[in-house]
């Protein structure tokens, strides 16, 4: 006890950049560890790229068909038998409310990897997680180690204004992805929960480069301002309406959908405004929702919005895509959504919502006819149900 106690002490007091250095110590110090290494999830959600200082010698690890990734994808510790000698590796996911983040391997002397020493080492994990979600506010040190290659302005910009990749509760799962990791300039998400209901927002700014980023970012922007406000669904797409046509008159538009679900009873209030689709695994059953469509943000001078009401039961799986989704043809011209995104959710079924908006876009990208995959975007909530209603 002692020990976890000064770790994450530890841990709050090191400088931004040495959370790495400061676990190492730790743990060679408590448990004997000869080697320490973090590994953090690159962009693209493909590679497990090393935190080490260059001297480190590690290079990247692809998440598929390595255990670190198996460790990943399962969300539990694996061990692996060190090249040399009877040591063992121990992968522990480093994950925060379901954002995986990375894996951290330790390396321990025969004999020390018991059930409390493991236990332990897992709890290290998590509070190097949330320490490195602190810390990214004053260090770019975990932000270079995610890139394996450079992003655009417009990727960066997009990045900085996601809230994670994925998070969890009781209730509820979620996992989102876009594509082209590196490149993607005009798609969005979003996601609050406040205990009582969670809003989620898939968002498409039209056009392309830094002028989709710096439109889907004013957007986003306004809708988390009105949302913070404390105002209805359809007020918050309203107010978000007139602070993009205030500035582009009209002459771009965000297409977007705005959901509210309230956690206790799994009843949504949903606002269409646009060209994201939702489809819904129900058992075995895949059908895209058809919902009531208004207007895009932002196209003309103080639209009115409305929204409507559906309901998720236990088990259901929600899936939202962009056009670059649904639209991407096949080398015969056939849409991804005719067909083929069913399959995919069929086949992606048993993946955590975190990990499936990946599969989905590596099968989209497989699919599609150019070499490049348009920007796209999937966004995966999986309802687990209330055991309190």
């Amino acid at each position: 006890m002692t020990d976890r106690i000064d770790m994450g002490a530890a841990l709050r007091a090191a400088l931004p950049h040495a959370l790495l250095d400061t676990v190492r110590d730790h743990l060679a110090s408590a448990y004997g560890a000869t080697s320490v290494h973090l590994f953090l999830t690159d962009y693209g959600g493909t590679v497990l790229s090393p935190c080490d200082s260059p001297e480190g010698g590690e290079g990247s690890l692809p998440i598929a068909g390595s255990p670190e990734g198996r460790a990943l994808g399962s969300q539990e510790p694996r061990e692996q038998q060190a090249p040399h000698g009877e040591a063992v590796d121990h992968h522990l996911p480093v994950t925060v409310r379901g954002d995986r983040i990375g894996i951290l391997t330790v390396r321990l002397p025969a004999g020390r990897s018991t059930p409390a020493v493991l236990d332990e080492l897992r709890q290290v994990a998590g509070q190097l997680g949330h320490e490195i979600l602190v810390a990214e506010r004053d260090t770019d040190v975990y932000q270079r180690v995610r890139r394996v290659s450079r992003l655009t302005v417009a990727a960066e910009m997009q990045w900085q204004l996601l809230p994670a990749r994925a998070c969890s509760a009781a209730q509820y799962a979620v996992g989102a992805q876009l594509e082209p990791a590196y490149a993607v300039h005009g798609d969005n998400f979003d996601w609050a929960s406040d205990g009582d209901e969670l809003t989620l927002t898939v968002t498409n700014g039209m056009g392309q480069g830094v002028d989709a980023s710096l439109l889907t970012h004013l957007a986003v922007s306004a809708l988390r301002n009105a949302r913070r406000a404390g105002v209805g669904l359809a007020d918050q797409a309203a107010l978000a309406d007139q602070a993009v046509y205030a500035h582009y008159r009209g002459r771009s538009h965000v297409s977007t959908l705005l959901l509210r679900v309230d956690l206790a009873t799994g009843r949504m209030e949903i606002v269409d405004a646009g060209s994201p689709q939702m489809w819904r695994l129900r058992g075995k059953s895949v059908e895209r929702i058809e919902l009531d469509k208004q207007l895009p943000l932002g196209m003309f001078e103080e639209s009115h919005y409305a929204a409507e009401s559906f309901t998720v039961e236990p088990g259901d799986r929600l899936l939202f895509v962009s056009d670059g989704v649904y639209e991407a043809p096949s080398p015969r011209g056939r849409k991804y959504a005719e067909g083929a995104l069913a399959r995919a959710l069929h086949a992606t079924r048993l993946l955590p919502a975190a990990m499936a908006p990946g599969a989905v876009l590596r099968d989209v990208a497989e699919y599609r006819a150019a070499e490049t995959l348009d920007d796209a975007l999937v966004l995966c909530f999986d309802w687990f149900g209330n055991d309190l209603r």
